[in-house]
């Protein structure tokens, strides 16, 4: 999710919201507010009015997960600072070390004396509605209406985040974090995952044309098999992880149809929802990687190595075509490698197949029972929603004297990155909290000047190079299903998937006969797809109505 995130958009309350900025501590703003009833909020406990700074203080705890390599103590960050003094509310944050995180905020929303929110969860519909059926998540939606402003004009903009948080039974039980980088669907950040890299240095010393068909792809293989040495006098013309995140070739199976992507769920241009394993084409593109193994031009532990193995093979500079998120992976070489563009297939086909990630995480944060004052609590989140403290919610701030500051502030108000904030993850860290925030696209020139550097360069790789051969209008969306739904597909995907990843990297591996393809069709079948899919429509098709 990533995945890693940026999204959006400003309302009312504003000057609480740029309190918190700089000039934070003079405004005085009214908000719909806490009146200490932690009955459930869809059976009529009411959100009153709160105006900041309140008359007499109030203090909330907050649990969240912590880097190891950013400030354990989150009092020290300018940001909670500056909020307690514009507000008079404390955040007491619980910061969990991130390792650790997973199993301690479980443990503590099974205990009474539960934290008032929870933050940076990262969890999915069937763990959200299990807590809100338990009594421990509170609904947020007559909240957000009267206590958040902020957050929802960002909700009436942006109608895919309302419906992705959205349950089946109507509530609204956690708050997501945006962070989008471009409108268009088709040229975000995340729309793809794996990027092919080839060895452009390789091409040059042999006298090689940039390949854009499959077959001119395994010809320049051939050649960097038979003329590339390396000290060792041997070298490996094409490496990857299967079915792994941001590592598999999945991309590349796109030149001979619907391609691949991680969940492989895929929705055709009138909105029907497919398996791309299940697909003939799939098949074909398969084959064609088995071609290329089975000439010796596809590194042998592909489907063997573990992240760090692969990672420190790429970075010899001795891989002629790898596949990853970034180009980054091939470390001192990276200068020797370009994006591969998208390769014409056999039949002329060139497609790009869509990832299903999203500019958002739905299950972020929560609100518990044991909250005595969720108005004021959330009135208080919502700032993090407005724009500019967005931006440094994400990422961190400026004019802090115990930390290296990832920005400074205009006369005209804009956030501007320092080259410290750019360039170390750790300088942003210690500044940031990372769990309240909305980026939209729009925001950059307006707000902060630009986006990191690295996101920059990957969203103009895939606008230029790959996007315009995205063949797809919609990706499978963030669908909130019912609990008996997200259980049924559980049961069906849990075999299914492995069966189904099982037979892709067999075929690489091996190939695979009319017959035997049959079987694993008719297999899948036995497995509940049918089923699957069904169920899997009924999710988009329920998103869809939603969004409109």
């Amino acid at each position: 999710m990533l995945l890693s995130k940026r999204f959006r958009r400003v309302l009312g309350v504003l000057c609480v919201a740029a309190m918190a900025i700089g000039s934070l501590a003079a405004c005085g703003s009214k908000t719909p507010s806490g009146n200490g009833n932690t009955s459930n909020g869809a059976e009529g406990a009411a959100a009153e009015e709160v105006t900041f700074p309140l008359t007499e203080s109030y203090k909330f705890s907050i649990m969240t997960r912590v880097a190891s390599d950013s400030e354990q103590d989150f009092s020290k960050k300018a940001l909670v600072q500056r909020m307690q003094e514009a507000t008079n509310v404390t955040a007491d944050y619980q910061a969990i070390p991130d390792e650790q995180f997973n199993d301690k905020f479980k443990l503590a929303l099974s205990k009474k004396d539960m934290p008032d929110v929870v933050t940076k969860m990262y969890i999915k519909p069937y763990d959200i509605l299990g807590y809100a059926n338990k009594g421990v998540f509170i609904p947020l939606e007559s909240y957000i209406d009267k206590n958040m402003p902020n957050f929802k004009k960002i909700l009436d903009a942006r109608p895919e985040v309302r419906a992705a948080i959205t349950s089946a039974d109507g509530h609204i039980y956690t708050l997501p974090f945006v962070n989008e980088w471009s409108k268009n669907s088709k040229e975000n950040i995340n729309v793809i995952g794996a990027i092919p890299y080839i060895n452009k240095s390789w091409l040059d010393k042999l006298g090689l044309e940039m390949p854009t068909t499959t077959d001119e792809l395994k010809t320049v293989l051939e050649a960097f098999a038979k003329d590339i040495k390396d000290e060792n006098g041997n070298v490996i013309p094409m490496s990857f992880r299967i079915n792994q995140v941001n590592q598999d070739p999945g991309i590349s199976l796109g030149s001979f149809g619907s391609g691949d992507n991680m969940d492989h769920y895929m929705v055709t241009n009138d909105k029907k929802v497919f398996y791309s394993l299940a697909q003939d084409d799939a098949r074909k593109g398969l084959e064609w990687l088995h071609e290329l193994y089975a000439q010796g031009l596809i590194d042998p532990e592909i489907f063997s190595q573990d992240a760090s193995t692969y990672s420190a093979k790429v970075s010899t500079g001795r891989v002629g075509l790898f596949y990853d998120w970034a180009i980054g992976l091939a470390g001192d070489y990276t200068d020797e490698y370009v994006a591969l563009p998208p390769l014409s297939g056999p039949d002329g086909t060139v497609n790009i197949p869509r990832q299903n990630y999203y500019s958002f995480d739905m299950g972020v944060t929560a609100v518990t029972s044991a909250c005595k004052k969720p108005s004021v609590v959330l009135a208080y989140l919502d700032q993090y929603f407005e724009p500019s403290m967005s931006v440094q919610n994400c990422n961190g701030t400026y004019d802090d004297p115990n930390y290296t500051n990832v920005f400074t502030k205009g006369e005209d108000g804009m956030l501007k990155w320092t080259k410290e904030g750019l360039e170390d993850n750790k300088v942003r860290n210690d500044q940031n909290l990372a769990d309240c925030f909305a980026i939209l696209s729009d925001y950059y020139g307006v707000y902060v000047d630009k986006m990191l550097d690295s996101d920059a360069l990957r969203l103009n790789l895939l606008s230029t190079v790959y996007s315009p051969f995205i063949t797809s209008n919609y990706n499978y969306p963030a669908a909130f299903m019912e609990q008996a739904d997200i259980t049924r597909i559980a049961e069906i995907e849990t075999d299914l998937k492995t069966y189904a990843e099982q037979t892709k990297a067999g075929i690489v591996k091996d190939g695979i006969t009319d017959e035997a393809w049959k079987a694993y069709l008719t297999k899948l079948d036995e497995m509940g797809l049918k089923e699957l899919i069904e169920l899997k429509q009924k999710g988009f098709d329920m998103f869809y109505e939603l969004t409109n």
